[in-house]
């Protein structure tokens, strides 16, 4: 039978022996730091409350770390080399340097997480949404390691034209498209619902005014209607109001003899550079 007092022992002999002792860990802004000595975890509050990222730390006491210094890229990569990588799709920004991800392969993450669902990928400090990233599960949490070189780019692009278009996820269809990233689109779409109708709101408004030879500057809601900025073929910029509903101008922004209404956004490009009268 083991002798608690001599467990009583080890465990002090451990804890004196990473007091002064620097270890490498990484650190979500506002979380903690925590370090294994001989399979025990210890956890520790940080006094640089704002420090997000790899980190060489020192305790303090036994609550308590110091910073010494940021990580370095070798360090790092050695550190996450220790565990499997598992690779996702980046699905919208949570906070700092989190974001929400879905598993390229589901039945991949199924056998390495026991689980198929979004989950949150820590320090992330490169890519985008729908981007292809590499990630390392220390058994607990998800920590970023570098983009996806495997990764179609076109992919990435498809996505955000239809999520621009407000396209929903049952609509997309290309050539390789894959029930993961279809998955990742539908998260995507599911949180950012007011982002989605902007960036709609001003693709629609882009293709009328190119379609009439004009450029779109600046767009601004006001009920039922926009205030547009755009700009003429020569650079010649106008503010225009331009209904919602059937793009059809309420205010011009010049003379038009009280018959703005007339004209669409598309017309109104030409009417302005005198090709209607």
């Amino acid at each position: 039978m083991t002798d608690p007092r001599k467990i009583v022992a080890d465990l002090a002999a451990r804890e004196r022996a990473l007091q002064g002792a620097e270890f490498l860990a990484p650190r979500v802004r506002g979380g903690q730091v925590t370090t294994r000595v001989q399979g025990l975890a210890y956890t520790f509050s940080l006094e640089n409350r704002d420090f997000e990222g790899w980190g060489i730390f020192q305790p303090i006491d036994e609550a308590r770390v110091r910073l010494v210094s940021e990580a370095g890229l070798a360090e790092v990569a050695s550190y996450l080399g220790l565990f499997p990588a598992i690779r996702f799709f980046l699905a919208d920004h949570l906070e700092g340097a989190t974001w929400l991800a879905y598993p390229v392969n589901e039945s991949d993450a199924r056998q390495r997480l026991g689980a198929v669902k979004p989950l949150p990928v820590h320090l992330v400090t490169d890519g985008a949404r729908f981007e292809r990233i590499v990630a390392r599960w220390d058994g607990r949490a998800l920590w970023f390691e570098e983009l996806d070189r495997r990764a179609d780019p076109r992919d990435v692009e498809r996505c955000r034209e239809a999520i621009g278009e407000g396209a929903r996820a049952e609509e997309l269809a290309w050539p390789g498209l894959t029930p993961e990233l279809r998955a990742t689109y539908s998260i995507a779409v599911q949180r950012t619902p007011r982002a989605i109708a902007q960036t709609r709101d001003r693709v629609r408004l882009e293709r009328a005014l190119q379609r009439g030879g004009g450029q779109l500057q600046l767009h601004h809601e006001h009920g039922d209607y926009w205030t547009v900025e755009w700009s003429t073929a020569d650079g010649e910029r106008h503010v225009s109001a331009i209904s919602k509903s059937d793009l059809t101008v309420v205010s011009a922004g010049i003379c038009l003899a009280g018959g703005d209404r007339a004209f669409d956004l598309q017309s109104l490009v030409g009417v302005v550079e005198g090709r209607y009268d």
